[in-house]
């Protein structure tokens, strides 16, 4: 399956996801650029909601650019794989060797807002990411390393504890507590 296929076969979990699917889904078949930054509009990023084995925990990060605790996660710079940008990311950020999806299906879908700022001294236009999200899986005995480029700390926190690190409020109330709700109740066994 490619990703526009796998997009389409995703349930919807609640009403933002199920805009922010239709979203995506318009915009990928609009945009032959949608996987590459150089669409400043929006396009493509892969998160990941990273949990222990025992589900009892979250990995989060520091991120330089929002300036708050979240979660793992980068632009598809083309690849059309969203699992395999997802799983870099977290192995980039966190320095993790062995992460591995809880299931290869998507976790969630969101479309995010950026707020224009500086990277690596150029200037970024506020754009949209459009995100898909997947459950992964690592060692939280792992000895963990920052990116110094993206984020400043990397650790991991109880599964209630790393919603409220975050000081983005957008994303505490309708994006990681949404997470959070979806690995309480199974979902991803389910779907």
């Amino acid at each position: 399956m490619n990703i526009c296929e796998d997009i389409r076969a995703y349930k919807p979990y609640n009403v933002q996801e199920e805009k922010d699917k239709q979203t995506i889904l318009a915009f990928l078949e609009r945009y032959d650029d949608a996987f590459l930054r150089s669409n400043e509009l929006a396009h493509m990023t892969a998160s990941a909601w990273v949990t222990n084995k025992q589900h009892d925990k979250i990995l989060m990060c520091y991120h330089h650019i929002y300036d708050s605790w979240s979660w793992l996660g980068g632009h598809c710079d083309g690849e059309k794989d969203c699992l395999k940008v997802a799983i870099r990311e977290v192995e980039e950020e966190a320095g993790l060797k062995e992460v591995i999806p809880i299931s290869k299906d998507i976790f969630s879908l969101e479309v995010l807002s950026v707020d224009s700022h500086y990277k690596k001294g150029n200037y970024v236009p506020t754009h949209l990411h459009l995100n898909v999200t997947y459950l992964l899986q690592a060692d939280d005995s792992e000895a963990l390393s920052i990116k110094e480029d993206e984020n400043s700390a990397v650790s991991w926190f109880g599964i209630d504890e790393a919603v409220m690190m975050s000081s983005e409020k957008w994303f505490r109330d309708n994006i990681y507590s949404k997470l959070n709700s979806k690995l309480k109740e199974g979902y991803y066994e389910n779907n």
